[in-house]
């Protein structure tokens, strides 16, 4: 390559010096390659974005999960199938299904049962908004999520619903700034809770996608299912209550309120306002198989266990936040891809920008091109001398490209919030593709010229 320069130096010196002498009919023949390299830059670092976003959502969602939520009844949109529905009564989800799936499926590693619901966490006059959470010690390890201080629930917190507690990042941060958290207690909803772990923080923006089962885990205090059925809420009390009562009204002549109990929503007066009440125990089981070969089977296992358990009544939905997402990147791999054709058609748009404009330099100089010929220039260095000028111009075009394209990216990161990665493998496409640009449109214009009669080009008008 270096002999290559040495051996047509001078040609590639007449190509730079037409370059600088007409500046900006080099810049304008440049254009369609800078746009066309700065779109294809800043495309590719949209789709890297979106797929490292897809990544840690999927890391936050855990591997293998699947959600098991309750589905709260509606009675404003009441069918002939939803009163058929009614005549049958379900406790909803509850610790028993828990069991029940942990015994009966042995492709399940993981299981743990949720509850929780908003209220204010204080300390020292010190309020703060906060998600109380029940679950279990496998849901940390549902959810990939580590401690940086302290321990997990031991099996004798557990069973016995001690009132402790493992903070997210943002709780430590608001009420044990300036103190070691471990050992402190903190109030929520009125009852003192004892501090024995604090989470990671997450870094990560994951509005949005709530309903896959993520959350923003560093706003969340975590205590023991058993403490929070204990000390906070049970709803199968209540359940157990209400069917008592719906069986005494049918005994003493009351059937004609049997169909008001029906998925244990009470049609009295003093329930009037909870017609949309959440009757079950748990707001959510989640399951994690030990392969995803096994995600399918195991959801339909699953569905049929739990309409079976619950009497035929389809009061929960079944969920792999996995296979959400996985169809979610497709689809954005197919939206990416189009993206990136498009903007490559700005490369060849650009390329074939700069391959009329050679051929109309071509033109311009033909009698240039007969008075080197004239005095002994080959037709390779009359091919070499116009396709220098061609790369160059590329090769130029790719490098402000990539600058531009660069700056794109952070500009979409910054106004549309959207993640962008910028690799070194987007630029190097992007910049070589450019470089190829200027060799394929370049080398026809180069050879016409090459071609030319001397004679005829000096004679040339």
């Amino acid at each position: 390559m270096f002999k290559f320069i040495l051996r047509y130096f001078h040609d590639i010196e007449i190509a730079v010096e037409s370059i600088v002498s007409n500046k900006l009919k080099s810049m304008l023949t440049a254009l369609g390659i800078i746009f066309g390299v700065a779109a294809v830059i800043a495309m590719l670092a949209i789709g890297k974005g979106a797929k490292q976003e897809i990544m840690e959502q999927m890391k936050m969602v855990g591997v293998n999960n699947i959600l098991i939520n309750p589905v709260i009844p509606d009675k404003s949109s009441s069918t002939e199938e939803g009163e058929k529905q009614q005549k049958k009564f379900s406790r909803g989800l509850n610790l028993l299904d828990v069991d029940a799936i942990r015994e009966t499926l042995p492709s399940v590693k993981r299981i743990s049962p949720e509850i929780s619901f908003n209220s204010t966490a204080m300390l020292n006059g010190v309020k703060y908004s906060a998600k109380l959470v029940g679950v279990s010690n496998d849901y940390f390890y549902l959810y990939n999520l580590p401690l940086v201080g302290g321990a997990f629930f031991n099996a004798y917190q557990e069973e016995n619903g001690i009132q402790v507690c493992i903070i997210g990042a943002n709780i430590r941060a608001k009420f044990f700034s300036k103190i070691d958290p471990l050992g402190q207690y903190i109030k929520f909803n009125g009852i003192w809770l004892k501090v024995i772990g604090v989470l990671q923080k997450t870094n990560v923006n994951l509005t949005g996608f709530e309903e896959k089962g993520v959350n923003v885990y560093n706003d969340n205090i975590y205590i023991p299912i058993q403490t929070m059925l204990l000390r906070y809420q049970n709803r199968a009390l209540l359940n157990t209550k209400m069917v008592s009562e719906a069986t005494s009204m049918q005994f003493f002549g009351g059937g004609g309120r049997s169909g008001g109990i029906s998925r244990v929503v009470v049609s009295s007066s003093d329930a009037s306002s909870d017609v949309e009440t959440n009757y079950n125990q748990l707001d959510r089981i989640v399951v994690q198989v030990s392969e995803t070969e096994q995600l399918n089977p195991t959801t339909e296992i699953l569905s049929r266990m739990l309409t079976r358990r619950h009497t035929g009544v389809k009061d929960f939905e079944i969920t792999v936040p996995e296979l959400l997402l996985k169809q979610q990147q497709r689809t954005k791999d197919i939206f990416n891809v189009v993206l990136g054709a498009i903007a490559s058609i700005s490369l060849i748009v650009g390329g074939i920008g700069i391959m009329n404009i050679m051929f109309a330099s071509v033109m311009e100089r033909i009698k240039e091109i007969g008075t080197r010929m004239a005095i002994g220039a080959k037709k390779m260095d009359i091919v070499v001398q116009f396709l220098s000028e061609a790369v160059l111009i590329s090769v130029t075009g790719g490098f402000i490209g990539v600058f531009f394209g660069v700056i794109m990216a952070k500009l979409i990161e910054q106004i549309a919030g959207i993640m962008t990665i910028v690799s070194f493998f987007s630029v190097f496409i992007a910049f070589g593709v450019s470089a190829a640009v200027g060799v394929i449109f370049g080398y026809s214009p180069a050879k016409r010229a090459s071609e030319k009669d001397p004679i005829e080009s000096l004679r040339y008008e």
